[in-house]
């Protein structure tokens, strides 16, 4: 029943959700979600098919369709070399949103993608998500294809967290902004379920990761990004002549000075503004040298988000505050092929590259900059402290420190000698360890003991003979949902006999088979073609009872049921509920809410003890523990696939926490109206879930009117 795909030359896909993400003229700078991870990952795809055992990789990230950005993002495909594509896949609305708006629709993002995957020739053999919102994306295609997963979180939302809160945010700004509460879930969850964690610095494993409970830090590996040094080379004859040169004259008096040069978004965490009053508050550094600082590009300031609009206008008024006219230029406009000349037009001026973000989890531009023969001042949070330890060849400062900046400035542009040392070191060491070739080779000795032990699930899955007609699918659970009201439900039962013909039903329930098999006997409810059974663990096709016995193979990945009752067998307010309850593949407790932990805990302790788990909540009192890859929602879309219906067709219903995944996503979701559906709150506010006025079966017959559901 297995399929494993075995071919010699590796399949790798990469997923980056977020950005604005194409093979030329990248639009680092132009906001937040455009910036290192962009440029790292469209390096990364081209580095990874240069290598002789890589046959393909895809880099996938979402479609745009939207007239204030370039029609590039709109293109379905997009060649980057012979054997290397960007693939865009729809999800959410057609425009631009950054990335904190993008929750919502990863759910239907997952679903877009795992069916363009079953349309490919095979599988791919990795899957590799960058950021939180690729992560959680990649944990659900992992669980159902059976691909192992790697990431890279590129930064992390419990770090990014206690920043904010340090600089002055309340959580609840920081939740109602950044969504930080759902991304540090998905990062818990990626952390829980990812085969490898891919981290740039050892600095990040010990200073960032640790936060989490799933820090398993052997399972991480520090492979640092690679530099194009084809692209970033040190100064050429016509360096001093480049367009971007040109257009400083109009800014600087004595454009000839040695240039401080700064490079990044217009952000605040990149703390430019206290570097332009540093600059402002030294007369030294004033007569020593000139400031540039590139923040992406602008043409109206009034127009931009109002995070760049921030800082643009306090470095005008700095600038104006310190009359620094003629002596620090800010341009508006630059494009991603000058970046390459700016990091020579600064190395030939016998200038510095400064980085003075208060935190940078990399820093790609240091390395960029490096390559070009320019020494650094950089921040003393986070890479910068393995790239200058690596390649001796700057100073880490305090990066809210200003005499400290200006000092290390100064000690550098006073000393002609140490300039050239520090240009030196680190035109040899950057060569040395962040070229792509050293960091793609890194990456494929790390991944083949993955591919060793990894059972996918079949391609294609048998599709079931009987009633292939029928391209419909209603799938309901069954407590507080179908049951509850005795004329709502003859209502529907006399529907799904009238409709039998061209569509199927199936029913998804926490309860067990035997248990199922007499609430329908006892309700008149016809056998349903599939019951999806114990939360999603068991699947059964009618009339003849046939346990799938594939997804049951799949399902056993790392499950350890004696361990996890030792676990939670100590916890107060936890109670075994009755044999009947429980079966190989769930756990099942009594939650006394008075008593027993709250869920964030519970999730914590089984994360910190590596449990590959499902664990699930349901109308305030039932705590199921089931195998990470199954779930009613789960267990839906293989049979999907299996019946080869689409999931825009299926109808599914539910009314409690344990029906999350089965209602959302590209299924025509419904919740039934009942006082355990604020479990399922959060997804009110996406577009293809109906919250029915109705309850229990009243609710699904009020959704299939309302989705016009048998003329779809």
């Amino acid at each position: 029943m297995r399929e494993h795909e075995t071919t010699e030359y590796l399949h790798i896909v990469l997923i980056s959700i977020h950005g604005l993400i194409r093979g030329h003229g990248l639009e680092l700078g132009r906001d937040a979600d455009t910036g290192g991870q962009t440029k790292y990952v469209v390096e990364l795809a081209k580095a990874l098919a240069k290598q002789s055992h890589v046959g393909r990789v895809d880099l996938i990230t979402r479609r745009i369709v939207d007239s204030e950005v370039s029609a590039d993002y709109a293109e379905a495909v997009e060649a980057l070399a012979e054997n290397a594509k960007i693939i865009r896949i729809d999800a959410g609305p057609e425009g631009y949103i950054r990335k904190e708006e993008l929750w919502d629709h990863l759910d239907s993002f997952a679903d877009n993608l795992l069916s363009w995957l079953h349309s490919q020739p095979h599988w791919p053999d990795v899957l590799h998500s960058h950021y939180a919102d690729a992560g959680y994306v990649g944990v659900r295609l992992s669980h159902l294809t059976g691909l192992p997963l790697i990431h890279t979180g590129h930064s992390l939302g419990r770090d990014k967290c206690r920043r904010l809160l340090a600089w002055g945010l309340t959580m609840e700004e920081i939740e109602q902004r950044y969504h930080i509460s759902r991304r540090i879930d998905a990062e818990e969850d990626t952390l829980s379920n990812a085969e490898l964690i891919i981290t740039s610095t050892r600095n990040e494993i010990e200073d960032q990761y640790e936060l989490y409970n799933c820090y398993t830090p052997e399972k991480m590996a520090v492979i640092p990004p690679g530099t194009d040094l084809d692209q970033f080379h040190p100064p050429t004859a016509d360096t001093a002549s480049s367009a971007f040169a040109a257009s400083l004259k109009k800014f600087l008096y004595q454009p000839d000075m040695p240039m401080i040069l700064a490079l990044s978004r217009p952000d605040e965490r990149k703390n430019i503004v206290t570097l332009l009053e540093a600059y402002g508050e030294s007369p030294r550094l004033q007569a020593k040298a000139n400031l540039v600082i590139v923040a992406g590009n602008r043409d109206d300031i009034r127009e931009m988000n109002e995070g760049a609009q921030g800082v643009l206008t306090e470095l005008l008024l700095v600038l104006d505050c310190y009359d620094l006219y003629g002596q620090v230029a800010l341009p508006k406009h630059h494009s991603a092929e000058e970046v390459a000349d700016i990091y020579r037009l600064a190395a030939s001026s016998k200038g510095i590259f400064i980085n003075p973000a208060l935190t940078e989890p990399f820093g790609l531009t240091l390395l960029e900059a490096a390559a070009s023969g320019c020494p650094l001042v950089a921040t003393e949070n986070g890479g910068p402290v393995d790239i200058i330890g690596n390649c001796h060849n700057g100073i880490l400062v305090d990066p809210l420190d200003k005499a400290a900046v200006t000092e290390a400035l100064l000690s550098i542009l006073d000393n002609p000698d140490q300039w050239r040392i520090l240009s030196e070191n680190g035109l040899r060491n950057v060569a040395r360890y962040y070229s792509w070739e050293a960091h793609t080779q890194a990456f494929l000795q790390k991944l083949q003991p993955l591919l060793q032990h990894f059972e996918r699930l079949p391609k294609t899955p048998p599709v079931v003979r009987t009633g292939r007609l029928r391209k419909q699918a209603i799938f309901t659970a069954l407590d507080n949902t179908l049951l509850g009201d005795d004329q709502g439900l003859e209502q529907f039962v006399n529907l799904i006999r009238e409709k039998r013909r061209k569509c199927l039903f199936g029913i998804a329930t926490g309860r067990r088979l035997d248990a199922v098999l007499a609430i329908l006997k006892q309700n008149r409810i016809p056998r349903p073609d599939i019951l999806i059974t114990s939360l999603g663990t068991e699947i059964y096709f009618m009339p003849q009872l046939i346990a799938d016995i594939a997804w049951s193979y799949h399902i056993d990945h790392l499950w350890t049921p004696q361990v996890l009752r030792r676990v939670l067998g100590s916890l107060p307010g936890l109670t075994p509920q009755p044999k009947r309850e429980q079966s190989r593949f769930k756990i099942s407790y009594y939650y006394d809410s008075e008593r027993a932990p709250p869920m964030e805990e519970i999730l914590a302790l089984l994360r910190q003890q590596e449990l590959s788990v499902n664990p699930t909540l349901s109308f305030g009192q039932f705590l199921d523990i089931v195998p990470a890859r199954a779930s009613k929602g789960q267990a839906l879309r293989y049979v999907a696939r299996q019946w080869d219906i689409p999931l825009e067709r299926i109808l599914a219903t539910g009314g409690s926490g344990g029906d999350y995944d089965m209602v959302s996503g590209n299924t025509l979701g419904v919740v039934v109206a009942n006082r355990h559906r604020e479990e399922l709150a959060n997804l009110s506010d996406m577009e293809q879930v109906y919250f029915a006025e109705q309850s229990n079966a009243w609710g699904i017959l009020e959704a299939i009117e309302h989705y016009d559901f048998f003329h779809l």
